[in-house]
């Protein structure tokens, strides 16, 4: 009923959030592929009265982040870090992805270890369009740590 005091339990709203990288601050439009995964063994040993495999938790396993933000004119930030890339060697920087609340501080805190970009797509291009002019990046990691504001 109205004026009756609420449940502070709700789920975050995922649109106000910060994306820094050592050196380097953007705005971006989205971010995607926050997702970690064991990958799986399967084993069976020969005398298992059995006929099937036991699985087992493995390795970890990182996806990409994509990162997509507007084109601002003179911003080559992120081209110019992907420039360092040398043979073998890349510039590799911690990345903090902050989902805030509304007095802008962090709920939740990403944070991902040794990462790199690997690609950037710049925007296509339309005579009779009307969007905003929108690159995108993508990060590859060693690690991703979770921790709450």
């Amino acid at each position: 009923m109205a004026g009756e005091a609420q449940d502070n339990v709700w789920p975050l709203p995922k649109f106000y959030f910060k994306v820094e990288v050592t050196g380097l601050e953007a705005g971006f439009q989205e971010v995607s592929g926050l997702d970690v995964e064991a990958q799986i063994i399967e084993y069976r040993h020969g005398n298992s009265p059995d006929f099937s495999t036991i699985k087992m938790p493995g390795i970890k396993k990182y996806g990409n982040i994509t990162l997509k933000k507007g084109i601002f004119k003179g911003d080559n930030k992120f081209w110019d870090w992907f420039n360092k890339i040398k043979m073998n060697t890349i510039e590799r920087q911690p990345v903090t992805i902050s989902l805030l609340d509304e007095g802008g501080a962090p709920t939740m805190v990403w944070t991902l270890k040794n990462a790199f970009p690997t690609k950037i797509t710049g925007t296509d291009l339309k005579s009779d369009g009307n969007e905003v002019a929108v690159e995108t990046l993508e990060i590859a990691h060693e690690g991703l740590t979770i921790a709450n504001g």
